[in-house]
């Protein structure tokens, strides 16, 4: 039996927006649900009338009413509510009763805080809007952003999406290359974009990647400056020029599919795939998961560190749907040091607040108390995503906080721009293990026949179709990549990629990408198990572990790479070897461990097993990932010269 943290409190229910949501079903739709496993059982078995009550509880107002919540169900052509037109920028900026209250609350290393009001920010986003109108942006053109997270950077995407147009962006730590393997494949009319900023204590100019990503995206007509730090960027238009005239709100009602803003995959193998998102799926799904599994209502605060390239960026900005407050922070977010974020979170009197494993599992081992240092009485619930997170991390949380922050570890992805599996105000917390799949996501896990398996590892699918899977990929006109992606192993049913194992409750453990799976001798073993087994010694601080398989069918060879203060002698490699052999089995000991200075992560601080892996087998580094993909671009060197050391049969990643 895994071991329960926590269960949902007697006020649970009555509290919750969840709660509320039930009540509406009992009295409008006289549907009585007892608990969340058998109103996900409902959302999953009946998505007409579980996606209309979606768009009716939070008073969805289309311009066009839809003629039906679901034309067509087949995966991947699925149809959902034909003849709607709507804006999800008209349902960002609130009504008129919001325009005084808080909309964003922004913290920057480069310039003094800011703090904006909806009505401040609908008429930003008017003027904006205005303003792009004039540069000759119309519906379907896309506008491209080299920014940070800034309210200017929030202000142009409403701004974007209420004239129809399609928004991108990509964070201005990117280099040349990887903006324009990205931005490219849109062939913008407009790049927005700062000419530095400040990171912790270092001033960074990117002026000259600025003049070459603009060289280099010839369809971009204009170029507009947000000054951001002491850099002019000459010849661009500034952006106040661009909100220069006074204009009124307006949005342009658009088709429920209309692309709202193109997401790009890590990048980690070939060009990154242009992922594309609808105005209403986004809409939708981000009213459902932002108010039912993270509660989050008027009044409330959202402060979770991202940087504009990531799916959460998106998720942040829809917490205006409900008409929470978002709170916004650029820079170095452990600078001056790892209190940084819980100090934010006091100041700002965040409700709910998302961090990365990592950064947890951090705070815990520098000793960090943020309930006792920190006034975190507002404070509901804790988001932890994109790894995952050890069982000792959701002890420290609880510990740190008991019954008064809901700990909702998630796992989604950048495809369905939302949560596929994570918790919420009226499911059980157990250690090391997310509480089940979200509302809508008819979530599994399938073995290599296709075939559904509970108690084991398996590819993590899902079966039924949700409103926010993407349209397609741009210039994918026969949707050919497309299938290829999701739909080719399993046909009419999503492969997610990830890997998974479901409890017969409902509970689940991700295990890592399912494409860095280790299996040796026939046991397949997911790579956060192995890592929760290796980062709990002494001494180290991160690991990554590559299988090269062999092509004669045999064991192959496992290789373990860790970082840490630790020297790595054989004291130490005896103890990584007891210590997996005891944990797993014999044949997950390694056959090789060597040091390394840093594990490579890319900026949304996921491993790159799988480029790694390519490298040890020979692949060029530039031909699986980008520099600028990593969070630290120096971390892929060792595992170069490792690579060229086992083909000559010398030297170690150290």
């Amino acid at each position: 039996m895994s071991e329960i943290l926590s269960t949902p409190g007697p006020g649970a229910r009555d509290e919750s927006e969840i709660g509320r949501y039930l009540r509406w079903l009992e009295s409008r739709r006289q549907l009585s649900f007892p608990d969340y496993d058998s109103l996900w059982q409902w959302s999953v078995a009946d998505l007409d009338g579980f996606w209309s009550s979606i768009w009716e509880f939070f008073d969805v107002r289309p311009h066009t009413p839809p003629t039906a919540a679901l034309g067509r169900r087949a995966m991947p052509d699925t149809e959902w509510f034909p003849g709607a037109t709507l804006n999800y920028a008209e349902h960002a900026l609130g009504r008129d009763e919001d325009l005084d209250s808080v909309a964003v609350l922004a913290r920057s290393q480069t310039r003094a805080p800011i703090e904006l009001t909806f009505g401040e920010l609908r008429d930003q986003v008017a003027r904006a809007r205005a303003g792009l109108l004039r540069l000759g942006v119309r519906k379907g053109d896309r506008v491209t952003a080299y920014l940070p997270n800034i309210p200017e950077t929030l202000v142009a995407f409403l701004a974007t999406a209420g004239i129809g147009a399609v928004w991108a962006a990509c964070a201005p730590e990117f280099g040349p290359r990887s903006v324009v393997d990205r931005f490219a494949q849109l062939e913008p009319k407009v790049l927005l974009t700062v000419s530095g900023y400040r990171y912790g204590e270092r001033d960074v100019d990117r002026r000259a990647e600025v003049a070459e990503i603009a060289s280099r995206l010839p369809t971009v007509e204009r170029v507009v400056h947000v000054p951001y730090g002491p850099n002019a960027l000459a010849g661009s238009t500034s952006w106040t020029e661009l909100l220069a005239e006074p204009a009124e709100p307006a949005f342009e009602p658009v088709p429920f599919d209309h692309p709202l803003f193109v997401l790009f995959s890590s990048g980690t193998t070939g060009i990154p795939k242009a992922i594309v998102h609808r105005h209403g799926g986004i809409l939708l799904e981000h009213l459902k998961n932002n108010a039912l599994s993270w509660d989050l209502k008027p009044g409330d605060r959202m402060l979770w560190f991202s940087t504009t390239a990531w799916m959460l960026w998106n998720t942040l900005v829809s917490a205006l749907l409900v008409r929470a407050s978002i709170v916004m922070i650029d820079g170095n977010p452990v600078h001056p040091d790892l209190r940084e974020q819980w100090r934010i979170a006091e100041e700002t009197g965040t409700t709910l607040m998302g961090v990365s494993p990592g950064y947890l599992m951090a705070c815990r081992k520098a000793g960090i108390r943020p309930a006792e240092e920190f006034d975190l009485s507002r404070l509901r619930q804790l988001g932890a995503a994109g790894s995952p997170l050890a069982a000792d991390g959701f002890r420290w949380v609880a510990g740190q906080f008991g019954e008064q922050v809901l700990l909702n570890v998630g796992c989604g992805g950048t495809d369905v721009c939302t949560g596929i599996l994570q918790g919420g105000p009226l499911q059980t917390v157990r250690a090391g293990e997310i509480s089940g799949p979200c509302l809508g996501v008819a979530a599994y896990a399938y073995d290599s026949a296709g075939e559904r398996v509970v108690g084991e590892l398996g590819e993590l699918v899902i079966t039924e179709p949700m409103p926010s899977m993407p349209v397609g990929f741009w210039g994918d006109t026969d949707g050919s990549r497309y299938r290829a992606a999701y739909f080719e192993e399993y046909p009419g049913v999503w492969r997610h990629g990830d890997w998974v194992r479901f409890a017969p409750e409902g509970h689940c453990t991700v295990a890592g990408r399912s494409d860095a799976t280790l299996n040796r001798g026939g046991v397949r073993l997911g790579t956060a198990e192995f890592y929760a087994v290796v980062e709990d010694l002494p001494g180290i601080e991160d690991s990554l572990v590559v299988h090269i398989e062999d092509p004669e069918g045999g064991n192959g060879e496992l290789l373990l790479f860790v970082a840490g203060p630790a020297e790595l002698d054989d004291a130490l490699r005896t103890g990584i070897a007891r210590a997996l052999r005891s944990a797993l089995s014999p044949r997950h000991v390694p056959d090789v461990i060597e040091r390394v200075p840093a594990v490579p992560r890319n900026r949304t601080g996921k491993k790159l097993e799988v480029p790694v892996k390519r490298i040890l087998l020979g692949a060029a580094p530039e031909s699986v990932t980008g520099a600028d993909v990593l969070a630290d671009p120096a971390s892929l060197a060792p595992f170069v010269a490792y690579a060229a050391g086992r083909a000559t049969g010398a030297g170690s990643a150290s």
